[in-house]
C-alpha cells in the first residue's frame, strides 16, 4: 500500500477549476504525478533573509520628517521613486546621502550610483536618509514651510472694536474684565466700643465670663475686612500679648490678649471676676 502522501489524485477539471486555482501544485493525473516531496520550492527566497532586509530609516529633507522601511534588496533608483512620494522631490533633482544621525559628525555616505541596491552601500537600522533638491527651482521645496510670502489677515483697532464676533464684544457684553461694574468702595464699620471699656466677651461656655478690657478697635493686617476689637482679659484665657503676625495692635502680659469681632463685646460695668482653674470634683 502507497503512503498517504504517495497517492496520485485524480480530477475532474470543470469540477475543480478553483482548487486548481488556488492551489497550482494540484494538476490533473494526465499532465503530471503530484507527489509533495517533489514540489519546487527553490524559487522561494528564503523567510529569514526577506525579513532581515526591511530596515527602518528616518528621511529628512527640507519640508518633511518621518521614519520610514526600506527593503536593502531596492535600487537607489527604486528608492528616489518612493522618496518623491515622500519629500515631493523629483527623482531627478535628489541627492540622497546617509548618516547615523541629522547632527552626526561621522561622514556622509552618498548614495551616488542609482544602479547599485541599497545593501551595496552598507546600510544600518536607525540611520537618516537625507535629500537635497539639487534644483529646488523647479519643485515647491522650501515653499512649504516659508512664511515670509504669505500674505498675513491684519484688522486696525477700530474695525476690531466694530465686529461683534469678537472677545472684545463679549466682555463688553456681559462686562466682564475693565468693564465690569466699579464696585462701590466698602465703607468702615462704625463701632461705639470706647478705648479703655470695661467689657464682657460673648462665650460659648455656660457659666464662664470673659471680661476684661478694650485696648484696640480698628482694621488689622491679619483680615483684609471688617473691625477687631483687642480686648485684653484679666485672666490667663487669651491667645496671645496683643500682636498677631508678627503685627502688634497694644500690649498685655501672655495669653491674655484676644481679637473678636464687635457683635461679640458688650460694654458695661463689669468688674474683675476671679476665675478659680482649680479642679475641686471629687
Amino acid at each position: 500500500m502507497k503512503p498517504f502522501y504517495a497517492l496520485h489524485f485524480r480530477i475532474s477539471k470543470p469540477l475543480f477549476w478553483p482548487l486548481i486555482a488556488f492551489y497550482p501544485n494540484i494538476h490533473d493525473h494526465r499532465d503530471t504525478d503530484y507527489h509533495p516531496l517533489n514540489s519546487d520550492t527553490t524559487s522561494l527566497p528564503p523567510l529569514e533573509a526577506t525579513m532581515s532586509s526591511m530596515t527602518t530609516f528616518f528621511v529628512s529633507s527640507p519640508d518633511t520628517r518621518s521614519e520610514r522601511r526600506f527593503d536593502l534588496h531596492i535600487t537607489v533608483q527604486q528608492l528616489k521613486a518612493k522618496l518623491e512620494l515622500i519629500t515631493g522631490i523629483p527623482v531627478q533633482n535628489q541627492q540622497i546621502s546617509a548618516v547615523d544621525g541629522e547632527n552626526s559628525a561621522q561622514a556622509e555616505i552618498q548614495l551616488s550610483d542609482d544602479a547599485r541596491p541599497l545593501g551595496f552601500y552598507g546600510l544600518r537600522d536607525k540611520q537618516t536618509l537625507k535629500v537635497i533638491d539639487t534644483n529646488p527651482a523647479t519643485s515647491f521645496t522650501g515653499q512649504l514651510t516659508d512664511v515670509s510670502q504669505v500674505e498675513k489677515f491684519e484688522l486696525s483697532d477700530e474695525a476690531y472694536a466694530q465686529r461683534q464676533d469678537t472677545v472684545l464684544a463679549y466682555k463688553q457684553r456681559h462686562k466682564v474684565g475693565r468693564f465690569a461694574d466699579e464696585t462701590p468702595a466698602v465703607q468702615p464699620q462704625q463701632v461705639d466700643i470706647p478705648l479703655g471699656a470695661r467689657c464682657e466677651v460673648e462665650s460659648a461656655e455656660e457659666g464662664l465670663h470673659k471680661r476684661g478690657t478694650v485696648r484696640f478697635v480698628g482694621p488689622t493686617a491679619f483680615a483684609k475686612t471688617g473691625v477687631w476689637v483687642g480686648i485684653e482679659y484679666d485672666e490667663p484665657i487669651g491667645k496671645n500679648d496683643g500682636s498677631v503676625q508678627g503685627e502688634r495692635y497694644f500690649t498685655c502680659a501672655s495669653s491674655h490678649g484676644a481679637f473678636v469681632r464687635p457683635d461679640r463685646v458688650r460694654v458695661g460695668d463689669f468688674p474683675v471676676e476671679e476665675i478659680n482653674f482649680d479642679d475641686e470634683e471629687m
